[in-house]
């Protein structure tokens, strides 16, 4: 039994309901294994996972969706997904929901070993932005030649996108900010500044119109121009604006979709084999101590370095 550090929202709001617990992790059973973890991987559905409004008798709420570590115990008869599984092996945990700790059981079924090339905050990045990114090609059915736009191509699953999408043999437009086109040009994709008169710039880079669509935003502005420049509404995806997904005709993925988590899990083989070849990259901006970790929500929720947030324990 290990003793692990653990945060956990005791009311529903900001970074400031999060407090620090211990709590003893039991001697993991059959089909778990207790993983001592290096880094947490941090996403938006983290602090939203928590956020205010919800129920309270749902309280206290853990979070954090996937981590990477060391196995520290292995139960009875138990392989990891990817197979085999020793203590002092290093994996990679997705899907949880309890990641913000210092240590804990997971299913072995959602533990897969760690590529060796990439780093603990890395490997704990890896899997969420990847398998989503993942969902949202196949949801356009993106393919070699096609010209594909990607609304907040600088956030971590526009990189991903971009990334995927080029490996699929397809050109990329990204919307951004000017400061991230630099990043944007680096995995391979032509950068264009948003704001007013974005419709023409985009019309100057693909007079015919683009093949699909992936939102990532959800903004106004980026459902506007995607329905104006797309040659068919069945090949533009958005991960946020659901509304005006249902109302005009465009397609959503995640939580209403009931394809995405099937095709999600199933997918996580493929993008830990793509990032273990040196093909999926997942850029780091910041890391944070664990005992720092509603400093680095705040930095989650505002403006942060370009690239992934980690809870380093």
């Amino acid at each position: 039994m290990i003793e692990a550090r653990k945060w956990v929202a005791t009311a529903f709001g900001g970074p400031e309901v999060l407090n620090e617990i211990r709590e003893e992790v039991p001697d993991p059973g059959p089909g778990e294994i207790t993983v001592q973890v290096r880094a947490a991987g941090m996403n938006p559905a983290d602090y939203k996972h928590f956020g205010p409004g919800q129920d309270p008798s749902l309280l206290p709420v853990s979070t954090g969706f996937e981590v990477a570590g060391v196995i520290a115990a292995i139960g009875p008869g138990t392989e990891i997904a990817s197979g085999g599984g020793a203590v002092g092996d290093e994996v990679v945990v997705f899907q949880i929901s309890y990641g913000y700790a210092s240590a804990l059981n997971a299913p072995a079924a959602d533990t897969f070993a760690k590529p060796s090339n990439l780093t603990f905050p890395e490997a704990a990045n890896l899997l969420l932005v990847g398998t989503t990114a993942a969902d949202a090609l196949n949801t356009v059915s993106a393919s070699e030649g096609d010209t594909v736009l990607v609304h907040a191509a600088a956030g971590a699953v526009g990189t991903s996108v971009i990334q995927q999408a080029r490996l699929l043999g397809a050109t990329v437009i990204g919307t951004a900010a000017e400061d991230d086109f630099d990043h944007l040009r680096g995995f391979g994709a032509t950068p264009v500044a948003y704001g007013p008169g974005l419709e023409e710039r985009l019309r100057a880079l693909a007079p015919d119109g683009v093949d699909a669509v992936i939102d990532t935003i959800g903004v106004d502005e980026a459902v506007d121009v995607s329905l104006a420049v797309v040659r068919d509404r069945q090949r533009f995806v958005t991960l946020t604006a659901f509304k005006r997904a249902a109302g005009e005709g465009f397609r959503s993925i995640g939580a209403n979709n009931p394809n995405s988590g099937p095709f999600r899990a199933a997918a996580r083989p493929r993008i830990l084999a793509l990032a273990a070849a040196g093909k999926l990259a997942v850029p780091i901006g910041q890391t944070f101590p664990l005992r720092e970790t509603p400093r680095a929500v705040q930095a989650l929720k505002g403006h942060h370095p370009y690239g992934k947030l980690a809870l380093v324990p």
